[in-house]
């Protein structure tokens, strides 16, 4: 259980990829907002997001 929280302590305190994941929050909040304005493109952002969610799946496992 130490090691866990000594590794929760370690990721919280770094940074490096905080640049890459802000970059992609506001892709997704981009996305989601020319779907709510654009009905006729939420589907084109469905399949890409899923596909997307396919690749993290299949990297992860």
């Amino acid at each position: 259980m130490k090691k866990l929280n000594l590794l929760w302590v370690r990721l919280a305190r770094e940074t490096e990829g905080q640049d890459l994941v802000e970059y992609a929050l506001l892709a997704g909040f981009i996305a989601v907002a020319a779907g709510a304005l654009l009905p006729g493109i939420s589907t084109s952002i469905s399949t890409i997001f899923s596909r997307m969610g396919s690749v993290l799946a299949n990297a992860a496992a």
